[in-house]
């Protein structure tokens, strides 16, 4: 996902793909766990993409606050 795609989206929108994220990681560290994770660098593509999601959220909340 690019920064460019994440800041398009609205508040709620970055909220619902966070947990869509958060949920895909938790499947892939209990992939991981049990043997069965065939693609392991979706596990840091998964993370950067919720650090990417966290930080628009941040910056578009403290952009909220200043208006």
């Amino acid at each position: 996902m690019k920064a460019s795609e994440v800041w398009s989206k609205t508040v709620d929108e970055l909220r619902d793909e966070l947990a869509k994220l958060k949920k895909e990681q938790f499947n892939l560290r209990f992939q991981k766990a049990t043997g069965q994770l065939e693609n392991t660098a979706r596990v840091r593509q998964v993370r950067r993409d919720i650090a990417r999601v966290q930080t628009v959220l941040g910056g578009k909340s403290r952009a909220a606050g200043k208006a």
